[in-house]
């Protein structure tokens, strides 16, 4: 989906495709006929954007295959798709049915990670449309904490320094502008939009910037004015925004608030929980830990990252942090010239929901992603943007 800002530039808005992962080109071809299609429909539009997750394999069929490539541009054409972001955090096994840790697999500072993503970058150049230039990816904030050492640093960033070297010269080849975003994320090297000042100044490279998740935004604390005027008198490029949700407890102590939140403790996924204290940021890996005795402060709200429908607050007594995503969605795109044109609906948790309000079937979560998209087009519009055909 495009919109006209009132500065005259287009801003594109997708949804991301990791809610229906696969890990092979035929498995991406499937996602496009039996999902993204059937949401184009519902939403009564002849186009539609996708954040596609191309997954090692898939990304390296595409780049030793020409006619692969050129077959996937084709299916895109005919079912009114297009890309101009992808998403590029997980490496492989996004579907597995316990990713936990090993989602931040490679991180920055093994070669893999940047032969994939040189890989997503070759691929996007050739998948954007005809009339637009310009594509991003996202992709992990350096590496899980734990594991990082100022060895690893060293190496990490002399692996983004090559990147940009590469975007440059792809930019020469094809004329195509590409970006890469790291994604701050609750327990990573990178955690809040904070820290990435210092190793992207550092990088001090206009293709190598930040992408705002507002559901990682939200769950650290981070106020979305205070971040993005940071981000932005330092210069750091705010490549793309995945608008998203997460949990939101205000009275944790509470045995009947416990009782909802463990609902959301599941196996798949890690969701991070934090509290913010008079001492700070508190915090724990998982919502299973933070529910375990006191192992988190209890006497102000707990907010997880688990990535709530953008449509559908829980019940009470949780709600999400919608809110959060309109405050950072207002200083994104509310103002004179868009802070980002990529905007990307990301929730990739619809299976992970507490049975009675996962989707059923391919038809009610085609449903539940086009209301997502309809609350974010209704957000863009109620901003002064202009939907396009």
């Amino acid at each position: 989906m495009r919109f006209r800002h009132p500065d005259g530039s287009t801003v594109h808005l997708a949804y991301c495709t990791n809610v229906h992962p696969a890990e092979t080109l035929d498995g991406v071809l499937d996602q496009l006929r039996d999902h993204c299609e059937p949401v184009r429909r519902r939403l009564g539009r002849d186009r539609l954007g996708i954040g596609l997750w191309l997954a090692r394999d898939a990304a390296h069929a595409l780049v030793t295959d020409p006619a692969a490539l050129r077959g996937l541009r084709t299916a895109l054409e005919r079912r009114g798709l297009e890309v101009v972001t992808l998403n590029g955090f997980p490496y492989e096994g996004f579907g597995a049915e316990e990713v936990k840790y090993r989602v931040y697999q490679p991180d920055w500072a093994d070669p893999e990670r940047l032969a994939h993503t040189t890989d997503l970058a070759r691929v996007l150049a050739q998948l954007l449309p005809d009339d637009v230039t310009e594509g991003s990816i996202s992709t992990l904030p350096l590496g899980w904490r734990t594991a990082y050492d100022q060895e690893r640093a060293t190496a990490a960033h002399s692996a983004l320094t090559t990147l940009a070297e590469r975007l440059d010269a792809l930019h020469e080849l094809t004329g195509r502008s590409l970006r890469i975003g790291l994604e701050p994320e609750p327990g990573c090297t990178v955690e809040t939009t904070r820290d990435a000042l210092a190793p992207l100044t550092a990088i001090g490279h206009d293709r190598i910037g930040i992408c705002v998740d507002t559901c990682h935004l939200a769950t650290s604390f981070e106020d979305p004015h205070t971040a993005l005027d940071a981000l932005t008198q330092a210069r750091v490029p705010i490549v793309k925004s995945q608008l998203s949700a997460a949990l939101h407890a205000e009275h944790p102590h509470l045995p009947e608030v416990r009782a909802a939140l463990a609902a959301f403790d599941e196996p798949r996924f890690l969701h991070q929980t934090r509290t913010l204290t008079a001492a700070g940021l508190r915090g724990t890996d998982d919502l299973g830990e933070a529910l375990a005795g006191d192992a988190l402060p209890d006497a102000s709200p707990w907010r997880a990252h688990f990535h709530v429908p953008l449509h559908a607050a829980p019940a009470a007594p949780l709600t999400s942090t919608l809110p959060v995503l309109r405050a950072a969605l207002t200083r994104l795109v509310g103002g004179p010239h868009p802070l980002t044109h990529h905007l990307e609906v990301e929730t990739y948790t619809w299976q992970a929901l507490p049975p009675e309000l996962r989707p059923r079937a391919r038809a009610q979560l085609a449903d539940g992603i086009a209301a997502e998209l309809t609350l974010a087009r209704d957000l863009l519009t109620d901003l002064g943007l202009k939907e396009l055909p």
